[in-house]
């Protein structure tokens, strides 16, 4: 991808989104409206599936918001602050070495699949390939050093839980970004309005770093946050009209098991960070390889990231990302099974 290549100068726009300002202002206000009408009312006066409902849906975003916000930081030291081209000019050229070493970056930059998201779109913006790009977003959250040590923590070395969402991850991660990179045209599976951002990204060069930084975090906070927001609603009316027992009552089949943990871990959208101790409640009802799905797929695609995903790729590229890494999962569960 050439992007550096198609930059333009644009005209001068204000030094930050006021929209992004607006959008963090109204959501304080929200909140702080809301915890004053109600400090006095007894949540008995809310219907018990709407408490669940609040109750999921902020879970999600208080887990989430620490590492948007951290990625968010990342992904401005990127645009920002490295010089041009560093990154790119670091990693091997040829695809398949390229592509494994951008998985390693999770190790460097212990933050979650959500907070991968804006540090990706800063990858994009900065020159990397989508496909690598994409690689990265699957590789980073299961590579991520936290993870890897609570995931130790949850399971040890036993029945080769860990092994299997480091290794399967890895392997996935590739495969699928190996996948994307026959695209003829990569681009396209941007979504229109960040193709243009890649496009005019960089024609504020002469302004203070600190005013760019402002306004890349002022930009990615505006776009990246009300898709956690619907992400973590959906998440939570999911979790409250789905049972999660009902899921739990078929998981005794190899196959069904690997499948029924899969879509418990889209459906339930846990931090990668803290997935492995929800996973270890489990451990004892489900077979290792609907264990390792669990926290595989989990950590890769899950109803909070595809929303988040939207702000990047077109319906078409998140709709292909799921179902191969849904598929690469499944096959992944079921060789556990067989071998555990």
């Amino acid at each position: 991808m050439t992007i550096g290549a198609t930059r333009s100068v644009v005209p001068a726009r204000p030094a930050f989104s006021r929209r992004g300002a607006a959008l963090a202002a109204g959501f304080l206000a929200a909140a702080l409206l809301l915890r004053v009408t109600t400090a006095r009312l007894s949540a008995n006066l809310l219907p018990a599936a709407l408490r669940d409902f609040l109750t999921l849906s902020i879970s999600v975003v208080v887990e989430s918001l620490p590492f948007v916000i951290l990625g968010i930081l990342f992904s401005a030291l990127v645009q920002v602050w490295l010089p041009p081209g560093l990154l790119l000019r670091l990693l091997p050229r040829r695809g398949v070495l390229r592509r494994a070493s951008v998985s390693g970056l999770g190790v460097v930059m212990p933050v979650c699949e959500c907070g991968n998201v804006p540090l990706a779109r800063g990858f994009v913006l900065g020159g990397m390939g989508v496909p690598e790009t994409i690689t990265f977003l699957l590789a980073a959250p299961l590579l991520n050093p936290v993870t890897i040590v609570t995931t130790y923590q949850a399971f040890g070395w036993g029945n080769d839980i860990l092994v299997g969402r480091i290794l399967g991850g890895f392997l996935i991660a590739n495969v699928v970004g190996w996948i994307f990179s026959r695209h003829a045209a990569p681009t396209e599976l941007l979504t229109p309005a960040f193709n243009e951002s890649c496009r005019t990204h960089g024609g504020h060069d002469d302004e203070p770093r600190w005013v760019r930084s402002v306004d890349v975090f002022s930009r990615e906070t505006t776009a990246v946050l009300p898709a956690l927001f619907i992400g973590s609603a959906v998440a939570g009316a999911i979790q409250v009209g789905v049972p999660r027992s009902v899921l739990v009552a078929i998981g005794a089949n190899p196959l069904w098991s690997v499948l029924v943990l899969m879509l418990l871990a889209f459906v339930v959208a846990i931090c990668s960070n803290v997935d492995a101790f929800f996973a270890l409640a489990l451990g004892s009802s489900f077979m290792p390889g609907a264990i390792v799905a669990f926290l595989v797929f989990g950590a890769m695609v899950d109803v909070k990231m595809v929303a988040l995903l939207r702000t990047t790729f077109t319906t078409r590229a998140v709709l292909d990302l799921t179902v191969l890494v849904m598929l690469s999962t499944l096959v992944l569960g079921l060789g556990v099974n067989l071998v555990a």
